[in-house]
This record gives C-alpha cells, sequence and structure tokens, in this order.
C-alpha cells in the first residue's frame, strides 16, 4: 500500500471546503460540515461503539484554523469551538473515499432524529 501523503492542503473560505490533493494523484473536495460532523474526536465518536453523538446545526461550521500535528495528521480548530479531532492523512483520505455514503448516512440519522442542520 502506497503511503497517503497530502501534496497540497487548500481551505476555501467562502465556499467552505477544503481541498487536498494526496501523492497517488487523488483529490478530494471536503465540505467544512462533513469534517465536522465526521470528527475523529471523541466529543463526536464518544469512547466506544454505540457511543457516538449525532452533530447538529453544523451546516454553517467553518474553520478558522488548521494546525499540522507532526507529519501525520492536521487539527482544525472550528468556528463553533470544537478543536479536538486529529485528522489523520488516512481518515482524510478514508472521508474522500466515502464522502457520498458517509453524507447519505448522516441525512438518514439527522432526519431519523428529527433533528437539524441548521
Amino acid at each position: 500500500m502506497t503511503e497517503r501523503v497530502p501534496t497540497g492542503i487548500t481551505l476555501h473560505q467562502k465556499s467552505r471546503v477544503m481541498e487536498i490533493a494526496f501523492s497517488d494523484g487523488r483529490s478530494f473536495r471536503l465540505p467544512y460540515e462533513f469534517l465536522r460532523v465526521y470528527s475523529p474526536s471523541a466529543e463526536v465518536r464518544g469512547h466506544g461503539p454505540g457511543q457516538e453523538v449525532l452533530q447538529v446545526g453544523k451546516r454553517a461550521v467553518e474553520i478558522r484554523a488548521l494546525e499540522p500535528v507532526g507529519s501525520y495528521a492536521v487539527q482544525p480548530q472550528f468556528s463553533d469551538g470544537h478543536s479536538t479531532g486529529i485528522f489523520s492523512w488516512d481518515y482524510l483520505y478514508e472521508l474522500g473515499e466515502n464522502q457520498e455514503k458517509y453524507w447519505s448516512q448522516y441525512l438518514e440519522k439527522i432526519t431519523a432524529a428529527g433533528a437539524s442542520r441548521e
């Protein structure tokens, strides 16, 4: 397996999208809201299966800063105060590859909970 290393990361503040290009030639456009609701933090994922916390009201969230974590990840600081998720390169790649499926699952959960993205 080839190591998945980004060759470029661009934050597009107006469209609220992170564009990330990888050394294998793949690139992804990941909306800030998508990144926020799929944050790998314990606050979102919980501490084990079944402890996930559905994130609602994140449609307008922004990334205010993006800090490197060693040479393997980045840690975004979101406008809602969330800043504990460390996104590894492999996780960002996984989010990009599965974006359509994961987003659909999120929308189903929001609907089932009677919640809103606003």
